[in-house]
């Protein structure tokens, strides 16, 4: 799990990065990324609609992608601020798939420490 300096949780935050951030799509998943001046942490953020499916896969995409998170936050540039959108079927995806489009997305976009 993420520590409470290492979640995102205001909305304006989120609106912050999607409208104004750095954006990798994949096919399942869209990376937002933006520098946070305001923290000295990186951040982390996952925005998964009804499209993705019913509240139980809504629920383990988003499991899964915190999980993502927690593995690449050691390598992420400090004062990040990363949201991860959740595309249509990315709740089909097996571990190493979904672990691997993030993991490039992240890679693109944010300078590695």
């Amino acid at each position: 799990m993420l520590a409470k300096a290492n979640r995102i949780t205001q909305p304006s935050d989120f609106r912050l990065a999607v409208r104004k951030g750095r954006r990798y799509s994949a096919p399942h998943f869209v990376v937002h990324v933006v520098t946070n001046n305001e923290t000295d942490a990186s951040r982390f953020g996952f925005i998964v609609s009804k499209a993705v499916g019913n509240a139980v896969s809504r629920n383990r995409v988003r499991r899964r992608l915190r999980s993502v998170a927690a593995r690449e936050l050691p390598g992420v540039e400090p004062s990040s601020d990363i949201v991860v959108r959740a595309l249509a079927g990315s709740a089909q995806l097996e571990w190493a798939t979904l672990q691997a489009e993030i993991a490039e997305g992240i890679d693109r976009i944010v300078m590695k420490a």
